[in-house]
């Protein structure tokens, strides 16, 4: 690790999602098995696009830019995952669970439950430290899943985060940084 903390990021992590209660719990309570989404495939990405606007006179002399939109998208395949991971990715989806068989029922715009959840991505790393990033949303791009002879079935997920506290907060990173003690 350099002197100011940069690092070389590389490898995958870990994806939990819970229900969001107006405010970001600690670590160790996201971060539960009965959290975890399921392990995923690909990684993960996230996408942050902010949109301005310019103005500025005719003759180029003056100008002003601010911004007045931001999207921020977490993505990632789930490699292993259930019909309860479905519930997740869908506002629509009912599940119930009897005689040794879970059904997922999804559709029906009056069954949205209008739930947003925390979404965060763990990467693990002993040498330079863990990083987090923590979005509120849900998933607003569907999904879909294919059955193939050859290749094992991950479902695509595409968080859009919503503001996670009165100040606007679209994205959370964290990164452990060393703790210099005098």
């Amino acid at each position: 690790m350099s002197t100011d903390g940069e690092k070389i990021v590389l490898g995958s992590g870990k994806l939990y999602v819970t229900e969001f209660a107006d405010s970001i719990p600690a670590d160790n309570l996201i971060e539960t098995e009965d959290n975890q989404l399921g392990l995923i495939q690909g990684g993960a990405s996230l996408e942050y696009k902010p949109k301005f606007y310019e103005a500025k006179d005719d003759l180029g002399l003056v100008q002003k830019t601010i911004v007045t939109d931001e999207d921020a998208t977490l993505k990632s395949g789930v490699l292993t995952w259930n019909g309860k991971t479905l519930a997740k990715l869908s506002s629509t989806a009912r599940v119930t669970e009897a005689d040794g068989k879970r059904t997922v029922k999804i559709g029906g715009l009056k069954n949205q439950d209008g739930k947003r959840y925390i979404i965060r991505f763990v990467h693990e790393d002993k040498t330079d430290g863990d990083i987090r990033i923590t979005i509120v949303g849900n998933n607003q791009a569907g999904f879909s899943f294919k059955f193939t002879k050859d290749k094992e079935t991950v479902v695509d997920a595409e968080f859009k985060a919503a503001p996670m506290d009165n100040e606007g907060t679209l994205i959370m990173y964290q990164e452990d940084i060393p703790v210099v003690t005098p």
